[in-house]
């Protein structure tokens, strides 16, 4: 199996949505971050790739006919050579939306994770670590709370995926265009059905709640241990 569409658009640009449509379209499995974090082969290779060594991308995405999303998005043009029968597609969005999405949801996870499990759960970290270098410190230098910088960042990486692959190459897609531009740059039937929303604003809120909560579990423990020493 070999990459035959690339997602060259940030995280939040509807990314999942498009994982969706594409693997409805015949185009799956597709690679999102998702994958990385549910295996520990993705994790190991895109840690490796945080670091600047090099990977196999042929291996790191051999059973897979599409990818979405960071953190193959940072190499989407390493992507592009490496499988240059692949088409392109760049997700984007209303800055300001973007923007506002991004900080409520994806920037909170890894400031927040529980440090004890990071030291308890080796790929744990290496993910956190694998996250960080890639996005915040890879894409905005660190600098993603200066919302005039981040947002600077996302309009060059639009420009520059224009000027990097040719026209013929590549679809500028949104959301909310639906299947038809998708289907005719694909060449493939448009389905029968709306295009697919997949918000994931709830459950990352849902989801932060529990790992805040978890950073308790040690101080519990502790707590626990010396009520039972008292007893």
């Amino acid at each position: 199996m070999s990459l035959r569409v690339i997602g060259a658009g940030f995280g939040r640009t509807g990314t999942l949505s498009l994982k969706v449509a594409l693997e409805k379209l015949g185009f799956g499995p597709c690679h999102h971050m998702k994958e990385v974090m549910q295996n520990q082969k993705q994790t190991e290779w895109f840690y490796q790739a945080s670091k600047g060594e090099k990977v196999n991308w042929q291996e790191v995405f051999e059973k897979y006919q599409s990818a979405v999303d960071w953190p193959a998005v940072a190499y989407y043009q390493e992507l592009a050579d490496e499988f240059p029968e692949a088409k392109i597609i760049l997700g984007i969005r209303n800055v300001d939306a973007w923007y506002q999405s991004v900080r409520e949801t994806i920037y909170t996870v890894t400031p927040n994770f529980p440090k004890w499990i990071r030291l308890v759960l080796p790929r744990a970290n290496k993910a956190m670590d694998m996250i960080d270098r890639t996005v915040w410190i890879g894409e905005f230098s660190g600098r993603f709370e200066d919302k005039e910088f981040a947002v600077d960042v996302f309009n060059k990486h639009i420009e520059l995926v224009k000027k990097d692959i040719p026209a013929e190459r590549l679809l500028i897609h949104s959301a909310k265009d639906g299947w038809q531009p998708l289907c005719n740059f694909l060449g493939v039937p448009v389905p029968d059905e709306p295009y697919p929303w997949v918000n994931e604003s709830i459950d990352f809120k849902r989801n932060l709640r529990i790992i805040k909560a978890m950073k308790w579990i040690p101080a519990i423990l502790v707590i626990v241990l010396l009520l039972f020493k008292l007893k």
